[in-house]
């Protein structure tokens, strides 16, 4: 390791890691990151820019890299793309691979992008690829750039094999959430956690401690930093109401305090060594929130300023003082702040060479003659003009802003620090304001929009000394509104120099330049790219981004978004706050899906529902549909039978036996409190304060705009308490939609919702024998008629069980719904199932219920509605309540297109000319040969074979379809087409005699 310093840094130097980068061995040690272990090795070029295949090198030392975009494979199915080597905690055996080259990264074929430059400016993609007129308006000149295109984008390979590693979730509470453990944030957890609060710092890197890592002259409490921090590590550590978790990324910030951490557990070990979940999501509900997530340093825009070796001169430092690792023989440090020159000296220290310290600035201070006494060469009111070497710089071309002569300096490195720029991502997305600083030259958090509170640098506070009272009051603010506790104040008498870091936006004109300036080095955007969007008309940055892909990539415009913004606005000759900013977006680094999924892949991905009678159906022969996310039983076929055979025995035997269907799946919702009947009220179009404890009625659930979205039967089983069913789709959308205005639009009401979807088995017994079949196993309940009418329900004893016993019916015979816990429910279905065989009776599936409740007429949302039915469409308007003063979607059931004549509504099919059963969703037309362009009527909703009637069954929705009544009508078949007579929807018993039997 040629550039590994003699001493210092925190990495374990007698502990070597052995990895490998494009195949290459290297030695690194224990401690390193794959970036700060390659610097060591002398390797600065570690992949190629996205447009033009320029050679890129490590830019930063953080979240912020742009350009060393690495490949890490950990073996099959453990192949990572675009993992920042800055963030790749170095093991033993890591394999890592550059990305975006061919057919390797010092000779890249995809290089000669730069020699077409001139085409591939701002939108190049917009205006080249449309395509002659004359090639059938582009498509055929698609076929021939679009896979090209295709192969060429992307900045990493997507991994083919499956992961085989497990992602963990967790959810938390706590009081405060810090995030960043830099000195501000860990000032902020020592008054919240000293005041017995519950705390979680979350820090992305590896170590806690942010800048105090790499600073080795300032002093906290007479103390070294790195001692200092020590001590307050330690000191949290003990409390036992902190938890502190390195290696883990707020990466999003929710709603009423709820964030987004994903940490990584196991990635920074050898896999040989990695037990347990690779990742954890943690979903974290805080009281209050700290940000400290620091601030970036920007980089200087000048000709050249891309070149592998050109880097921050923060992260030049980080990588000599924390990591021992000399990022070069010769620096040249480019500079607009102070804190350029701590790097400047540090890397000195380090065994550098300072070749020349290059400042923007006519009156640097302080720093600059500090670095003069020292013997460095400084010089003001100058820049870089032009940059030397291939995949490595080796000098650079300095010229004075006032007109002197160039000097050419040879150099391995260049260190720029054009300011920095406070990272306000979790602030805004928190939805809080952003006020624009002339002083700081950057944005800082303004007015807040839920419990937070940002402090330090991220907030424009960069003295070390005032970035820990201002954490330590944070945590105190959160410490005095949780507990109530006097706000407690503390001084860390701190030692450290104070550095002007405002820096420069944009970049310093140099005219004649031969070379590109970048702005966005990941995208390749250019000054001159910004300026061509600028003068071709766009002016809101959003634009602008989109136009010209700045900060679009996997930095999300960490290191470019400033000078992005600074150039368009000199460009236009507005101010940065009129030029607007770009919206910071979760998440702040991406996140991988296995994180996001959990255990939701493969079997658990959508977790299969069973019902309690599940296994019972699978011996006696069951074919099973997937229903949302249950298996239910379609058919019950015997020998010799197929699904229409099955279905046809099955109907039969209901019409004039008895069957018994599993209902279980049914959604099912407890509406309990003094206000539950009025919230029914609201939300269904029925009546309901009116409706006897003992009786069920038909519930229509609309969305705002009027069209059904539910249905079901909802059964008052006390004065306060309703048993709400829903479709079994349905269940949870209802539920959350309960819940949604309970909270958001009712919240006066005294109501509780609770979901019993999986509480209750449902067992059916329809048919005329269904009162014989479960009479000799009911015990409290009075089965005649007259006492337990039709859409009635009683409580008692089924079995022994407990049971909830509704009288209702989806088939138009008579029928019972047995509700019993579902621990109870294949012992009654059995019992329930002997009774039935000595009555003839069958078991019939999902297809059977269909064809029975068509027959009647009853609907299924979802089928005979589809998003733009209203109630009167399908011939529901009798369920409305008259006189209810409103309920959700009334008043758009008013609008003049509802009331409009010539709507869908539904209406029966019967087959008069052709033959066989109509095809779901086929169109209905006026006319057996239609002209083109005609309109259809409407469209077959439902369509069976009636083993009742003996013919074909259809339901339809069809325009002025009452009105129609007897009129022939034609529905295109791939044989012919068919033509059909509108009758009314009930084909079987109209008068519902069988239903009161």
């Amino acid at each position: 390791m040629p550039f590994r310093t003699q001493e210092g840094g925190r990495i374990a130097r007698q502990r070597r890691l052995s990895f490998t980068f494009d195949g290459r061995p290297y030695t690194g040690c224990a401690g390193d990151t794959l970036a700060s272990a390659l610097i060591a090795n002398g390797v600065h070029l570690v992949g190629r820019s996205y447009k033009y295949h320029r050679p890129r090198g490590i830019l930063s030392a953080g979240a912020e890299e742009p350009n060393a975009l690495v490949e890490i494979d950990r073996g099959p199915g453990r192949v990572t793309p675009n993992l920042r080597a800055t963030q790749v905690v170095l093991y033993e055996g890591l394999a890592a691979r550059s990305q975006n080259r061919w057919p390797s990264l010092r000779l890249d074929i995809g290089a000669v992008n730069s020699l077409a430059a001139p085409l591939l400016s701002a939108g190049f993609y917009y205006k080249t690829f449309m395509g002659p007129r004359a090639l059938g308006a582009g498509r055929a000149w698609a076929k021939v750039y679009e896979p090209l295109i295709r192969r060429a984008a992307g900045l990493g390979r997507p991994p083919k094999d499956a992961d085989p590693d497990f992602y963990a979730q967790t959810f938390a509470h706590c009081d405060v959430l810090v995030a960043g453990a830099g000195p501000t944030g860990l000032a902020a957890a020592l008054a919240a956690g000293e005041a017995g609060l519950r705390v979680i710092v979350a820090d992305e890197q590896a170590e806690m401690g942010g800048s105090l890592l790499a600073d080795t002259t300032s002093r906290i409490a007479d103390k070294p930093a790195a001692a200092w921090l020590a001590e307050t590590l330690a000191h949290l550590k003990s409390l036992g109401n902190v938890r502190l978790l390195p290696r883990t990324q707020v990466f999003g910030y929710f709603a009423q305090n709820f964030l987004g951490l994903a940490e990584q557990c196991t990635d920074h070990l050898a896999p040989a060594a990695a037990k347990g979940p690779r990742e954890r999501l943690w979903q974290v509900r805080a009281r209050r929130v700290v940000i400290a997530t620091g601030a970036i340093e920007r980089p200087l825009v000048f000709p050249g300023n891309d070149r592998p070796g050109v880097m921050l001169a923060d992260a030049a430092r980080t990588y000599a003082v924390r990591y021992g690792a000399l990022v070069g023989r010769r620096v040249v440090v480019a500079t607009a702040t102070d804190t350029a020159y701590d790097a400047a000296t540090a890397l000195k220290a380090a065994g550098a060479e300072i070749a020349a310290i290059v400042d923007v600035r006519t009156a640097p201070g302080a720093a600059a003659e500090a670095a003069r006494a020292a013997g460095l060469a400084v010089h003001t009111s100058s820049t870089i003009v032009a940059t030397q070497g291939r995949l490595r710089v080796s000098g650079v071309s300095l010229s004075r802003l006032d007109g002197g002569g160039t000097a050419t300096v040879p150099c391995d490195v260049v260190a720029m620090s054009g300011g920095w720029t406070p990272s306000v991502h979790l602030h805004s997305q928190s939805r809080g304001k952003l006020l624009w600083r002339p002083d700081a030259n950057a944005f800082v958090p303004g007015a807040c929009a839920q419990a937070v509170q940002s402090a330090g640098a991220c907030r424009g506070t960069f003295a070390l000394g005032r970035a820990l009272e201002e954490g330590f009051a944070a945590g105190a603010d959160a410490a005095a509104s949780i507990a109530a506790r006097p706000r407690m104040v503390r001084s860390f008498a701190v030692i450290a120099p104070e550095r002007s870091v405002a820096g420069i936006l944009g970049a310093v004109q140099v005219r004649g330049a031969r070379q590109p300036a970048f702005v966005d080095f990941q995208h390749d955007v250019t000054i001159k790219d910004l300026k061509l969007a600028a003068q071709e008309g766009f002016r809101s940055i959003e634009h602008v981004k989109r136009y010209t892909t700045t900060g679009m990539a996997t930095d999300q415009g960490k290191t470019s978004n400033l000078n992005a913004m600074a150039l368009v606005a000199e460009t236009v000759g507005k101010t940065i706050p009129e030029v607007g900013l770009t919206t910071f977006r979760q998440p702040y680094t991406p996140v991988t899906f296995g994180s996001l999924a959990g255990h939701n892949r493969g079997d658990l991905f959508d977790p299969v529902r069973r019902t309690p009678m599940h296994a019972w159906a699978e011996r006696h022969g069951a074919v099973f549909e997937d229903v949302g996310l249950w298996k239910r039983a379609h058919y019950f076929p015997r020998a010799g039978e197929d699904l229409h055979g099955a279905v046809a025995r099955e109907c039969a035997t209901v019409r004039t036996a008895a069957g018994m269907f599993d209902a279980s799946t049914l959604g099912k919702i407890e509406v309990v409190g003094p206000d539950a009947a009025e919230l029914l009220e609201r939300m269904y179009v029925n009546p309901w304060k009116k409706m006897e404890v003992g009786r069920c009625r038909y519930g229509v659930l609309l969305n705002e705009a009027g069209f059904i979205i539910d249905d079901g039967v909802v059964g008052r089983m006390a004065p306060d308490v309703f048993h709400v069913t829903t479709t079994t789709g349905g269940a949870q959308r209802v539920l959350v939609m309960m819940e949604d205005y309970l909270q958001t639009e009712f919240p006066e009401l005294k109501v509780w919702l609770t979901s019993t979807t999986e509480q209750w088995a449902v067992i059916a017994v329809q048919g005329p024998k269904a009162r014989q079949i479960i009479a000799p196993l009911v015990e409290g309940i009075d089965l005649d008629a007259g006492a337990f009418p039709h859409m009635s329900v009683r409580e008692g004893l089924i079995c022994g069980v407990e049971t909830r016993l509704f009288r209702v019916s989806f088939t138009g015979e008579l029928g019972f719904e047995i509700n019993v816990p579902a621990s109870a429910g294949l012992a009654v279905w059995q019992a329930v199932w002997a009774e039935a065989e000595r009555h003839g009776a069958c078991a019939y599936g999902t297809e059977a219920m269909h064809v029975l409740r068509a027959e009647k007429g009853f609907i299924i949302v979802g089928q005979e509605t589809d998003g733009t039915v209203t109630p009167d469409d399908a011939g529901l308007a009798w369920a409305i309540g008259k006189a209810k003063r409103d309920f959700v979607g009334k008043r758009s059931l008013a609008r003049p297109d509802i009331v409009a004549p010539g709507r869908k509504q539904l209406v029966g099919l019967k087959v008069v000319a052709g033959s066989g059963v109509l095809e779901e969703g086929a169109q209905i037309t006026a006319s057996a040969t239609p002209a083109r362009a005609t309109p259809a009527l409407g469209h077959v909703t439902s369509s069976y074979w009636s083993a009742s009637l003996g013919q074909p069954i259809a339901l339809a929705l069809v325009a002025d379809g009452r009105r129609r009544m007897g009129e022939t009508l034609y529905v295109p078949m791939p044989q012919g087409a068919v033509a059909v007579e509108v009758v009314p929807p009930v084909r079987v018993d109209p008068k519902g005699e069988k239903l009161n039997g």
